[in-house]
């Protein structure tokens, strides 16, 4: 076996792991986005438009929303 497995091999709770992974990742990739497009460009560091690109294109496992969360956005005062 080459370690790749079809959908319908895959255990039911392999297969809901999978799928709660998917719904969380879209959430948060959702609010990050969000947050983004409503955010002024002065309160972002960096281009807006590179982190919309690195929030949709890379699928990061939470780790992309987590980056613009930590890192992408500066503090209001």
């Amino acid at each position: 076996m080459n370690g790749k497995q079809k959908w319908d091999e895959l255990s039911p709770g392999k297969q809901r792991l999978i799928v709660v992974g998917a719904v969380a990742e879209t959430v948060l990739k959702a609010v990050a986005l969000a947050d983004l497009a409503r955010r002024p460009a002065s309160q972002i560091r960096g281009p807006k438009p590179l982190w919309a690109l690195v929030l949709t294109v890379f699928n990061s496992v939470g780790a992309a929303p987590a980056a613009y969360w930590l890192f992408g956005r500066r503090k209001t005062s």
